[in-house]
C-alpha cells in the first residue's frame, strides 16, 4: 500500500495543470493568500475522500483473496488501464495548440472561497480515485498507518507548498521564477503527462493483475 501511495502521491503532485494554476494564482492580486486558500481546498478534498473511503470500510479492510479485495484489484486495474489510454491519447494530441481556461482571466476577481473551490475543481481525480482505491487496504490502527496516509497528502500537495513557501519568502524574485516554470510546463507539459500517467498506469495494471493471478 505504501509504495503504491508513494507513486500515486507523486504523480498527483507532478501534474502540470494543476501546477500552471497555482502559478497563475500566485501571480494574481493577493495571491500569497489565494494561493494557500487553494493549497487548504486541494488538501480538504483528500482529507474528505481518505475519511470517506475509511467510513465505507469502518476501518476494517478487505481480507486478501476475497471476493472484496479481488474487487479493488480490479478497480485498481481498470484505473491503471484508463490511464495508460489518456497517455496514449495525449500522445497522438501532442503538440496541438491549446485554448486558455476562461477562468485563467478572472483570478484576481476570485474570492478565497472561489479558489479553494477551483483547487477541487483542478484535482485530476482519475489519480484521486487510485489513491481511494489503494486507501481500501489500509486499517488504522498503528502510528505508521496514519503517517502513510498523512504522508501521502502532503506529497500529494508538495509541490504547491513549495511554491506557496518560495513566493512567500522569495519577495520581487519570486515573479521571475513563477513566469520561467510556467513557461516550462507550458512547453513540456504533453511530454510530462504522459510520462507520468504511462509510468503509474503501467505499475497498477501490472501489479494488480500480478497479485490477482497469484
Amino acid at each position: 500500500m505504501v509504495l503504491d501511495l508513494l507513486l500515486i502521491g507523486l504523480a498527483i503532485t507532478l501534474e502540470p495543470f494543476p501546477l500552471i494554476a497555482f502559478i497563475l494564482v500566485l501571480s494574481a492580486e493577493k495571491g500569497i493568500w489565494k494561493g494557500l486558500a487553494f493549497i487548504l481546498g486541494w488538501l480538504a478534498c483528500l482529507v474528505v475522500v481518505i475519511a470517506s473511503v475509511i467510513a465505507a470500510t469502518q476501518n476494517n479492510p478487505p481480507k486478501p483473496n476475497t471476493a472484496p479485495s479481488e474487487a479493488a484489484l480490479a478497480v485498481k486495474l481498470a484505473i491503471g488501464v484508463v490511464l495508460i489510454a489518456i497517455a496514449l491519447r495525449k500522445t497522438r494530441q501532442r503538440g496541438r495548440p491549446r485554448k486558455p481556461a476562461a477562468w485563467m482571466a478572472k483570478l484576481d476577481r476570485l474570492s478565497l472561497l472561489s479558489v479553494a473551490g477551483l483547487a477541487a475543481f483542478l484535482q485530476p481525480w482519475t489519480l484521486v480515485a487510485a489513491g481511494a482505491a489503494t486507501v481500501l487496504e489500509a486499517k488504522l490502527s498503528t502510528p505508521d498507518s496514519y503517517l502513510a496516509l498523512i504522508f501521502f497528502c502532503l506529497l500529494a500537495t508538495s509541490s504547491f507548498l513549495y511554491l506557496e513557501i518560495y513566493a512567500t519568502f522569495a519577495g520581487a524574485r519570486a515573479d521571475a521564477r513563477l513566469q520561467q516554470l510556467r513557461d516550462w510546463l507550458n512547453g513540456h507539459q504533453d511530454q510530462v503527462v504522459i510520462g507520468v500517467l504511462l509510468l503509474l498506469g503501467l505499475w497498477l495494471a501490472g501489479n494488480s493483475i500480478y497479485l490477482l493471478v497469484s
